[in-house]
């Protein structure tokens, strides 16, 4: 096919505007899937994609669309909306020369919606609006496009009202992309160069890469080069998705599919790498990517009737398939040995434990997330660390530096104060405001992640009552007064509980998560006291108090001395079960460290 003939684009919007739905539409209305086979997010394979109606992998296909009597290849890839799975929607893009901005015709312009379209644009996307979900009553399609204007800069005559529940505009949009949308450029003649935008183990065939073409050819039974490990293949198959994976001999430059050539693993490929042809190799590799930054990391231990081996097989297992987390092997004094997890954030997390426990019939006991911080020592070198306990010693530590984000929160004017209140009580501070209509506006600041990562989002929805949205992106590592406190239950220091919090914080947050992990922890048959330290220093303690049985039941009367001996023999019996008695911490203690809200 003529490369005049081929489009090559994204769908990005902010979560739940109707990205998915949008892709179901194209392929039906392009014929790459007929009315029986329909069924709503076709693109989303995960069970999990289903159930949370949301796109957590970046899926592909290619349709053809007949315009004119000419018939044009369509190369779709749908995009996730979370803020979590940014790094998918940069890697998608990568592949594009176009995109289509999808935006909710009664919500308006969102948070991720305008931190998609400054990906779009840095990726040199065409762009090309479209205002969705026209046939509901509360739609406002034409201020929606001028608000989309206004923020975005997108010409009016570039945004399409279209609904992809019922199917209206929809034929318009297809012929905008094909008339709007630029082709690729043509680079058949140059030496094969194809970038690895995503890749997946299968059981059988080994590691398949997704992958676009943007210059020379690919050859089934061709002999390629990964340019960033040096390693070579010959291709076994080559295919397009359609949206089944069909069987081609050719990929040609301009082009996006699939190539399978009996890959092992899947560490032995890297998203972003460029394969080339063996023999007649590129002079350099295509611009790739910069590895995902895991932001949010926690353990993992094996909860009831799961042990070690079980737990490592979930994880090796659960890695071939997303190669954005990371694990590695952890061992607390109090629970035992477990893994140390890097997430790119709460919500990948959540889906992560998710899985774990369904795909492979396990419980997890889960500590609280934490961030990463980067500690200078005494002589001055750096170190990145993920976890509390990793800290060196406090003599050692000349600073310690968090990691800030630029928050963009949209919401609307009534709820600026309260916001404001939120933003101030977290540590976060104002760049700018800026008024995208007169009841909508745009708040930027400068935030640490730590007060963010948690609970952020859900006071937020509660002061705007759901209409606020909130996009953060990292900008760096900055010190600040941190200190570590630690949580010691019946004198035992349990790490896993340990947390980084700012200085003037670290009192009040410690009472007031005692407390919680007074209520979390069941009594058990002998007095617990639970201590919050920072360094050696005891800062606040609560105790959880032993069950009592009256042993002078059995007694009636008599001398009291025979009460008295019965009494201080269940002492010395509680006493000596406090030193060698185990204390039981459910999941739910560790899970109430989360919760920075007030009683």
């Amino acid at each position: 096919m003529s490369l005049e003939h081929i489009r090559n684009f994204s769908i990005v919007a902010h979560i739940d505007h109707g990205k998915s739905t949008l892709a179901d539409r194209l392929m039906e209305r392009s014929g790459a899937i007929t009315e029986r086979e329909m069924k709503e997010q076709l693109l989303d394979n995960m069970d999990l994609e289903r159930e949370r109606g949301i796109t957590i992998k970046a899926s592909s296909v290619t349709m053809n669309y007949t315009y004119k009597d000419k018939t044009y290849m369509l190369n779709l890839i749908d995009t996730p909306g979370h803020v979590d799975f940014h790094y998918e929607v940069s890697r998608a893009l990568a592949a594009c020369e176009g995109a289509l901005l999808v935006v909710d015709a009664s919500q308006g312009v969102e948070a991720q919606t305008v931190a998609n379209a400054y990906l779009a644009v840095e990726s040199g996307c065409e762009i090309i609006g479209v205002i969705n979900k026209i046939d509901l009553p509360a739609a406002q399609p034409d201020r929606v496009i001028e608000e989309v204007e206004q923020v975005l800069g997108v010409d009016p005559e570039d945004c399409f009202p279209i609904s992809a529940k019922t199917g209206e505009g929809i034929d318009e949009l297809l012929e905008a992309i094909v008339t709007k949308l630029p082709a690729p450029e043509d680079k058949t003649d140059m030496p094969t160069a194809a970038l690895i935008y995503d890749s997946f183990a299968d059981e059988y065939r080994g590691v398949i890469c997704y992958v676009r073409v943007f210059e020379g050819v690919l050859k089934k039974r061709q002999k390629i080069r990964f340019m960033s490990s040096g390693r070579t293949y010959t291709i076994s198959e080559l295919g397009k998705l359609t949206p089944r994976m069909t069987s081609v001999e050719t990929l040609s430059s301009g082009e996006v599919g699939y190539v399978v050539a009996n890959i092992k693993e899947l560490s032995d490929v890297t998203i972003g790498d460029t394969i080339t042809d063996d023999k007649a190799p590129a002079e350099q590799p295509l611009a790739g990517y910069k590895p995902p930054m895991q932001m949010v990391f926690s353990d993992f231990y094996p909860g009831g009737g799961t042990d070690y081996p079980k737990l490592r097989a979930a994880f090796d297992k659960l890695a071939i398939n997303d190669s954005s987390f990371t694990y590695e092997p952890q061992n607390s004094p109090a629970l035992g040995f477990g893994f140390r997890c890097g997430f790119l954030g709460l919500l990948h997390m959540e889906i992560v434990q998710e899985r774990l426990e369904r795909e492979n019939d396990i419980d997890v006991l889960q500590t609280a997330p934490t961030v990463s911080y980067e500690v200078m020592d005494t002589s001055g070198n750096v170190k990145r660390i993920d976890s509390p306990s990793m800290l060196p010693d406090p003599q050692k530590i000349a600073e310690i530096r968090e990691p800030m984000v630029k928050l963009e929160i949209i919401t609307s004017t009534e709820s600026i104060g309260g916001i404001m209140k939120l933003a101030d009580d977290r540590r976060c501070t104002m760049i700018k405001t800026e008024y995208l209509s007169p009841t909508r506006v745009l708040m930027e600041y400068k935030a640490p992640l730590a007060e963010i990562v948690y609970d952020f989002y859900d006071q937020l929805k509660g002061i705007s009552r759901g209409y606020a949205t909130m996009d953060y992106e990292f900008m760096s590592f900055e010190k600040d007064n941190l200190v570590k406190i630690d949580f010691l239950v019946n004198g035992t220091p349990v790490d896993a509980l340990s947390l980084i919090v700012h200085r003037s914080k670290a009192e009040t947050r410690g009472r007031r998560l005692l407390i919680k992990l007074r209520r979390a922890i069941p009594k058990h048959q002998f007095e617990i006291p639970l201590q919050v330290a920072i360094g050696g220093k005891i800062i606040a303690r609560e105790t959880i108090r032993a069950f009592r049985k009256d042993v002078t039941a059995k007694l009636y009367g008599g001398d009291v001395t025979r009460k008295m001996k019965l009494l201080k023999k269940q002492k010395e019996g509680k006493k000596r079960m406090k030193s060698i008695g185990m204390v039981n911490i459910p999941q739910e203690a560790f899970m109430s460290i989360l919760d920075t809200g007030d009683e």
